[in-house]
């Protein structure tokens, strides 16, 4: 998994990245988003340069890293609720 405290990650790629690792096109994401479907292309672009990422597996790997901590982080807040 890779170290996501390394990459910076703003709110609206974290946007994006869910939505891509919820199998969404660009083009959807850029609907969801009420943004344009380029910008999308950016913002992907700009957050693998981030990381260091020029191989699609990694892409895949980062978004799947990206999943797996706010899966976590919500597996957390709901447990806290739920013990409150």
């Amino acid at each position: 998994m890779m170290n996501l405290d390394e990459i910076k990650i703003t709110p609206r790629d974290r946007e994006v990245l869910r939505l891509l690792v919820q199998g969404c096109s660009n083009k959807e994401i850029a609907s969801q988003l009420n943004i344009s479907p380029r910008t999308v292309k950016q913002h992907l672009r700009t957050l693998f340069l981030r990381a260091g990422i020029r191989d699609g597996r990694k892409r895949v790997k980062l978004a799947t890293a990206v999943f797996e901590l706010e899966t976590m982080q919500l597996q957390q807040e709901q447990m806290t609720h739920a013990t409150a």
